[in-house]
């Protein structure tokens, strides 16, 4: 199971959440995302924890806690969802779903 951790600080490091989260367990990752194009981080990130209990204790005791001037938002991370797209290979290959028509 992995945490997700929103609404945090754009000044927050992965040495900062394993810090925070090492109080309700052993940390066995921590995943910062950023932005492509400017190399920011986005404002949430997800955590790892050696087992349930300890992730179940951290979500408990921080979600809506405030740190670095922020409400945090914390649960279970859910499963990325694949999202497809205009141009997705599932509907480039039904040609009944290509809502333009060819000439004959």
């Amino acid at each position: 199971m992995s945490i997700y951790i929103g609404n945090l600080s754009y000044e927050v490091t992965q040495e900062d959440l394993s810090e925070i989260f090492a109080d309700y367990g052993a940390v066995k990752r921590v995943q910062v995302p950023t932005d492509r194009e400017t190399g920011r981080m986005r404002g949430f990130a997800f955590v790892e924890m050696s087992s349930d209990a300890e992730e179940e204790s951290a979500i408990a005791a921080l979600d809506g806690a405030e740190w670095m001037g922020r409400n945090l938002k914390v649960n279970k991370a859910k499963p990325r969802e694949n999202k497809g797209g205009s141009f997705s290979r599932s509907r480039r290959s039904d040609p009944e779903s290509n809502r333009f028509s060819r000439r004959s």
